[in-house]
Order: structure tokens, then C-alpha cells, then sequence
């Protein structure tokens, strides 16, 4: 039997309260399944959380804001970590988002695409 672990959801809750306005606009794209795949938001992935997870094709978006810019080698770390664990890992900056948020969710949309046909 696989064992159950807690997850931190109250984290999460916390995370998704406190969502950048660049989350807050790529959400408006990723809900209801809009680019072809159910997306969760601030949900627990291992150690660390994902701004946004597919969970059916194990894809992960990640935006970088300027704390990003702080640490790329815990971002590499961690896009690592996911990496090894089967995950896809796509990364956009807040500004790619502000800028042209229909780009990115285009490029979220091929990318769902791509993995669901590898699945076929």
C-alpha cells in the first residue's frame, strides 16, 4: 500500500492568496481547461511548490520574478529535481506574461499538445 503523505495545503492556500498579478493573468488562460489540460495553482510538487501543474501530463509552469533573478541555481536545482521525477518544466518571466500573456498561453498550449500526443 503506498504511504500517504500530508501535503501543505494551508502553503499553498497562502501562495495562491498572494498570487502575482503575472499569475493572476496567465490563470485567467490556464483555468477551465482553456489550453487543453486541467491546471491546479500553487500546488505541492516533492519539496517545493509549482506555480501551476498539470497533473495528468506532469507539466509544470513556473514565473520568474525578480527574486528568480536572485538565485537561478535553486531554480536549476530545482527544475532538476522535477525534471528527474518526470516532469516537464516550462519557464516564463512575469514580464513575458505582462507583455503577451497570449504568447505564453499559446506556447502552454502546443506544449500540452506535444505531451498528449507523445502519450497517444
Amino acid at each position: 500500500m503506498p504511504e500517504w503523505k500530508t501535503r501543505n495545503t494551508r502553503r499553498a492556500r497562502s501562495l495562491r492568496r498572494q498570487a502575482t498579478p503575472a499569475e493572476r493573468t496567465l490563470w485567467q488562460y490556464l483555468a477551465r481547461s482553456q489550453c487543453g489540460a486541467k491546471f491546479s495553482r500553487q500546488m505541492p510538487v516533492g519539496p517545493y511548490f509549482a506555480d501551476f501543474l498539470c497533473r495528468e501530463l506532469q507539466l509544470v509552469v513556473e514565473l520568474d520574478g525578480f527574486s528568480h533573478d536572485l538565485s537561478p541555481a535553486k531554480d536549476a536545482q530545482r527544475d532538476a529535481w522535477m525534471r528527474g521525477e518526470g516532469f516537464t518544466v516550462l519557464r516564463f518571466t512575469n514580464t513575458d506574461v505582462s507583455k503577451n500573456a497570449e504568447g505564453v498561453a499559446l506556447a502552454i498550449r502546443q506544449q500540452v499538445q506535444r505531451l498528449k500526443e507523445q502519450r497517444a
